[in-house]
């Protein structure tokens, strides 16, 4: 799969985000490396801790399919610049792959490609063996 067909289908997630508080919405698509696709969207909530990311959404439901390897993971948000994933799905995605490549884009289009190890070059690893 291409970069460009795994943010189409991250942009067409994004249409079904619900962020009704602050009207960002994100939508995630997550590549398996059995080359299924995962996708999720930002779900906000009143109590604004409640809600959850995109990433996590798509890692959460890749994971209940049965896939815990992972290739890519786009991301695609309506901000006017490419906006990094949280720190909190930052730490989701290097539990799962040391190696994850990153897209980003905005929705003007301009787009980022790093990895998890780029983006989070210390992770938490204190229960790793």
């Amino acid at each position: 799969m291409t970069d460009g067909e795994l943010l189409d289908i991250a942009r067409k997630a994004r249409e079904r985000a619900y962020a009704p508080y602050s009207g960002f919405t994100v939508g995630a698509a997550l590549l398996a490396g059995d080359g299924r696709v995962f996708t999720g969207v930002n779900v906000e909530n009143a109590s604004i801790g409640l809600s959850v990311c995109a990433e996590r959404n798509a890692i959460a439901k890749a994971v209940s399919e049965g896939a815990r390897d992972f290739v890519a993971l786009a991301v695609v948000t309506g901000s006017p610049g490419p906006t990094m994933p949280c720190g909190v799905c930052r730490q989701v995605m290097w539990e799962f792959s040391r190696d994850l490549r990153v897209l980003v884009e905005s929705a003007g289009g301009e787009r980022v490609v790093t990895t998890i190890s780029e983006l989070f070059p210390q992770p938490f690893t204190s229960y790793l063996p």
